[in-house]
């Protein structure tokens, strides 16, 4: 009767207590869910980086260029062509204090505002009319602007994106002024800067224009490279440790090139080998049984599509992964669906929460740990709570049993077990789904979600602890029929309400109480004075006694049922402290 309650209960102070830790619960099955997890992907920038993205290097043809100085005009070169570029094809906005946009356009407005050039101040020049939003299958954006004084009615157009891709559309290369056709020699040149750049875990950004708007994205000059640093957050790599030792994998799923990912990947320990990542277009190539297989080593894809990220959600899936997945764009809402338990970031758009059954609110890799970790503790607090139930269940079926068997009188009148089951049974139960993570949680890989809450070690610890209480209430009720069988009905009822209560410290924890210290969960001890306070108005109070059917005890009769009670839990706790010592 109370099981479906207490799991409720216990879920709902699993979220609220994930919520002060900055991990929001959307859906409440997903506490528990969390507890199965066993492979994270994870999205690089801002997740596992904190994202405040800054433009150290800029190439532009034959110029590597390092910008990491204070700035001002002069200190550097540059090239107006490659700066305006980056700030005309933005979307971003700096007023004042206020940082609106993406972190990438942002830190593009900050390298140029070492310049002397803002973006507002620029687009009165170039007035931007059209342009091609940014797009993750294409990976470029593109905005047209009119030339300052009304020049030429065709304007200019700007492209700024992935280099690889911008490359493809690029006919030409701004070489000292001039619009120069590209060679094969001069895109090998691009490669390597690009190449070098990703090797120092810069994060690459291409930009490109074309004299003509209405020739849109194709037959363009490609004007340089800029290389912006994201550091890895100084507690991922932390986070990413403690979850190996949890036997969970962590998968870091990337638009950003294979080589800046691997290096950011390398430095947090996701991967330590370069055949361990895997491009877009090389999981193009592969078939789904090829795929499956490579996909246990696999720890890096970079350069992945949306529809990529579904498939390689679903590949884990099928491999016998329970999947957390992390998003935050209108793009990751597929992969957030397709996951076991989906992780939106708090700064991420509508549609991902949406998607998500989780809102990490503080963007944070690390806080996902404590989620994991509230998750198994949560499953593991229930599945105490039902062994505390069901135990105590027994006890009682093994005692009716036995009386039934003997011949005997009944040992329990209705309201005998009304009581048990709506009050004593309940406050315990309770307090076991509040019982605080043990140390060793995340030591232990994580469980295999196909196993049954009702295992053969919860099956035989049903069966003794059960039994042990059940023998002691028969016992208690023997004594009392040495004076009327009423005397013998209230004697078994106290002993096995009493042995309950003690029982709950039992279920607390598969240690012993020596270990896990008998104050360390305040709401057990509560849950106990608070039964034992019930049971003795019950014996004690006249009119309680005529109400729940309990005849008058003497001192003799009650301490038997002290005694009787106390026992099982006293022979419990022996064992599991000599297994202890036995183990350590």
């Amino acid at each position: 009767e109370a099981l479906s309650s207490i799991v409720t209960i216990v879920l709902s102070f699993g979220t609220q207590k994930m919520a002060k830790e900055h991990a929001i619960i959307r859906k409440l099955q997903a506490v528990e869910g969390l507890g199965s997890v066993s492979v994270i992907c994870s999205d690089k920038t801002g997740t596992l980086t904190q994202n405040r993205l800054t433009v150290e290097k800029c190439w532009w043809y034959d110029v590597m260029e390092d910008v990491t100085g204070t700035g001002g005009r002069g200190e550097h070169r540059i090239l107006p062509e490659l700066l305006r570029g980056m700030l005309l094809c933005n979307d971003a906005s700096l007023r004042g204090e206020q940082r609106i946009g993406d972190p990438t356009e942002l830190a593009l407005l900050d390298f140029g505002a070492k310049y002397g050039l803002q973006r507002e101040r620029l687009e009165r020049q170039y007035p931007r009319f059209d342009e091609i939003p940014f797009d993750s299958e294409r990976k470029m954006m593109t905005t047209c602007h009119r030339l300052p004084g009304g020049r030429s009615g065709r304007g200019i157009a700007y492209t700024k994106g992935a280099p690889d891709v911008i490359l493809q559309h690029c006919t030409h290369i701004l070489q000292e002024g001039r619009s120069i056709p590209m060679t094969s020699a001069k895109r090998k040149r691009i490669g390597e800067a690009v190449e070098r750049m990703n090797s120092l875990s810069l994060r690459t950004l291409a930009a490109a224009q074309s004299e003509d708007c209405r020739g849109g994205e194709e037959g363009m000059t490609f004007l340089g490279i800029v290389g912006m640093r994201d550091p890895a957050r100084p507690e991922a790599g932390e986070a990413v440790e403690i979850f190996r030792h949890a036997g969970v994998t962590t998968v870091m799923i990337t638009g950003d090139h294979v080589d800046t990912a691997y290096a950011i990947a390398r430095q947090l320990g996701i991967a330590g080998h370069r055949s361990q990542c895997i491009t877009g277009r090389e999981l193009e190539r592969l078939d789904d049984t090829s795929f499956l297989k490579r996909i246990k080593d696999l720890r890096v894809y970079a350069r992945v599509t949306p529809a990529q990220k579904v498939r390689i959600v679903k590949g884990l899936q099928l491999n016998g992964e329970i999947v957390a997945m992390t998003g935050d764009g209108v793009n990751d809402a597929p992969s957030l669906k397709a996951a076991d338990i989906g992780v939106a970031m708090g700064t991420g758009v509508d549609v991902a929460k949406q998607a998500a059954d989780m809102i990490l609110a503080d963007d944070n890799f690390a806080t996902i740990i404590k989620a994991v970790a509230n998750g198994r503790n949560v499953y593991r607090n229930i599945k105490n709570a039902v062994q505390f139930l069901l135990s105590g269940n027994m006890a009682g079926i093994m005692a009716v049993l036995y009386t039934s068997l003997a011949a005997l009188p009944v040992p329990f009148q209705p309201v005998h077990l009304l009581f048990i089951n709506l009050l004593t049974d309940s406050l315990p139960a309770i307090a076991i789904g509040m019982e605080k993570a043990e140390k060793d949680l995340l030591s232990e890989p994580p469980r295999d979600p196909k196993q049954g809450i009702l295992t053969k070690e919860l099956m035989t610890a049903l069966f003794v602890q059960g039994g042990l209480i059940a023998v002691c209430t028969m016992i208690a009720f023997h004594i009392g029929l040495s004076t009327d069988s009423a005397t013998a009905s209230s004697m078994a009822f106290a002993t096995l309400t009493l042995a309950r209560l003690f029982h709950g410290f039992n279920c607390r924890s598969r240690h012993s109480i020596f270990k896990i210290g008998l104050t360390s969960n305040i709401y057990s001890i509560g849950a106990f004075f608070g039964g034992v306070l019930l049971l003795a108005l019950v014996i004690f109070v006249p009119v309680m006694r005529t109400l729940f059917s309990v005849s008058p005890l003497n001192g003799y009769q009650i301490g038997m049922i002290g005694l009787l009670a106390f026992i099982p839990t006293v022979i419990i706790q022996i064992y599991k402290a000599i297994k202890e010592h036995v183990h350590a």
